[in-house]
């Protein structure tokens, strides 16, 4: 008698049962006595065991008592046989190879209709466009179903944005200039102008970020473009592989995207002053002397500031590190005079202090000191990379205060806090 039907509707087969709905549902059932049910009816083992997950699960089954039972196998899988283990191990790595066959043709077959038919292929379009419909789609099996091919079409509202933001960029304003103005001009950022496609995001404001990507975004030139991003799977959980992998988006670089041959759309700036904007952006990058610099910032993450309590963020000034708060504005917001004026503090006025803040959190109360006969302690001095392993080791921030130059350090375990003047 069959007690109960499991679907796992829009979940992929990739996924651990553990982070399927009803598949985990039904492992954490195996345990209750009262379950009333002793075996399991596979319907398509495709759906239901990828790549090594029969063998995660078949331990469970067999401990709880719990048949399983699958057309492939001829009825009942046997735990102990050898014959139905290796059946399944086949059926498995055939599900995976399923998998990776249809990734191969779907993806062939969306980069011809890119490159060879400036087809639009699907997502959010692009600020400054709306879909249009095109006509039957060309597949005459979706055609049947009544599906209609869409086209990318200016949008009376943001199209005129977009070419503004060219036009000003061509006359040499910077990023954040043009950021400032849409905000200052109440324009309605992308996320702001439609939010139904857009319900991950919440910002209402130009960031410098949302310009950038805009203005390096080829489809305004008319062509379609398809592959700028690639979905990536990585383990769910490095310490418990059980658990499967998990899909992660990913940019790829420009000589992995496909670009359509001919214009698909109509363009909202022309291919010459596309390129213009990108040279625009990079005569803004300082030329590198004598090879590139490394960057290294040894207390990322370990700065706040005593002003605002935000965390402070690394800066390179004049060749050195450094670390500066805006106290929560960026580039894109107009100035405001009642804010606080930004903090700096160069990361060689801090690291000669930090063995003595070290020594001062790490010392107890009360201790018996350590003398040699002249009456110096031998305690010996920790180094300045030991004392930020420390730090991050115990999870310390330390809080510099530019009005009295100081550094503060609150250990968390014992509540302690020692200051020390960098003047």
């Amino acid at each position: 008698m069959i007690v109960a039907e499991l679907f796992d509707v829009g979940e992929s087969r990739m996924v651990a049962w553990a982070r399927r709905p009803h598949a985990a549902a039904l492992v954490a059932a195996l345990a209750d006595p009262d379950r009333g049910w002793d075996a399991i009816v596979i319907g398509e083992y495709e759906r239901t065991f990828y790549g090594s997950q029969y063998a995660a699960m078949a331990p469970l089954f067999e401990h709880y008592g719990v048949q399983l039972w699958m057309p492939e196998t001829g009825g009942r899988v046997d735990y102990t046989s050898e014959h139905d283990e290796k059946t399944m191990t086949v059926l498995g790595l055939s599900s995976k190879r399923e998998i990776t066959r249809t990734s191969i043709r779907v993806r062939t077959a969306m980069a011809v209709q890119t490159r060879e038919q400036g087809r639009y292929l699907g997502g959010r379009p692009p600020y400054g466009y709306r879909l249009a419909d095109a006509g039957p789609h060309p597949n005459k099996a979706h055609a049947a179903w009544e599906r209609r091919a869409h086209r990318l079409d200016p949008d009376p509202a943001t199209a005129p944005v977009v070419r503004w933001m060219f036009a000003h960029r061509l006359a040499g304003h910077s990023v954040a200039r043009i950021a400032r103005a849409l905000n200052e001009a109440g324009v309605p950022s992308p996320s702001a102008a439609d939010p139904g496609r857009n319900p991950h995001r919440a910002g209402t404001s130009w960031t410098l970020g949302t310009v950038t990507t805009i203005l390096s975004n080829s489809r305004y030139t008319g062509r379609q473009v398809w592959n700028r991003q690639r979905t990536d799977t990585e383990l769910a959980d490095p310490g418990n592989v059980t658990l499967g992998h998990r899909s992660v988006q990913r940019w790829n670089l420009p000589d992995g995207w496909v670009i359509s041959d001919r214009p698909a759309h109509p363009a909202l700036v022309s291919e010459p002053d596309f390129i213009a904007a990108q040279d625009v952006n990079a005569a803004r990058r300082p030329a590198p002397q004598g090879g590139p610099v490394l960057r290294r910032y040894l207390l990322a993450g370990l700065l706040s500031c005593g002003v605002c309590g935000r965390r402070m963020e690394s800066a390179w000034s004049n060749g050195r590190p450094a670390y500066r708060c805006r106290h929560g504005r960026s580039s894109a917001m107009a100035p405001d005079p009642a804010r606080p004026k930004n903090t700096y503090v160069r990361e060689d006025k801090i690291l000669p202090h930090l063995p003595a803040l070290h020594l001062l959190l790490t010392t107890p109360a009360v201790r018996a000191r350590r003398r040699t006969r002249s009456g110096t302690d031998v305690r010996p001095a920790a180094t300045t990379q030991d004392v930020i392993g420390y730090l991050r080791e115990h999870e310390i921030t330390l809080t510099w205060d530019p009005a009295a130059a100081t550094v503060r350090a609150r250990a968390p375990e014992t509540a302690k806090t020692v200051t020390a003047t960098t003047r």
